[in-house]
């Protein structure tokens, strides 16, 4: 199974981040942020990003991923932060 986590940096992303690396059955975890993770892993890979309204140039990178948890905390994004 590969995912995508958005929100990997917070409290309960790194929760997730860390279940899906541990899991067997999770071949890749792809990682997209503000910030790095600071975790180095075989399964895991990291897109940083500053603009979250548009993701049209990751489209390709985005393809083919069974599972997408977003654990973002409500209200803490905004396109100034």
């Amino acid at each position: 199974m590969r995912v995508i986590v958005f929100g990997a940096t917070g409290m309960v992303g790194q929760g997730v981040l860390e279940a899906c690396l541990r899991d067997d059955t999770v071949t890749e975890v792809l990682v997209i942020g503000r910030s790095p993770t600071g975790r180095t892993h075989p399964k895991l890979r990291e897109i940083q990003r500053t603009d979250f309204t548009d993701f049209t140039g990751l489209r390709d990178q985005l393809t083919g991923y069974d599972a997408c948890a977003t654990v973002l905390r409500p209200g803490s994004w905004s396109p100034a932060t």
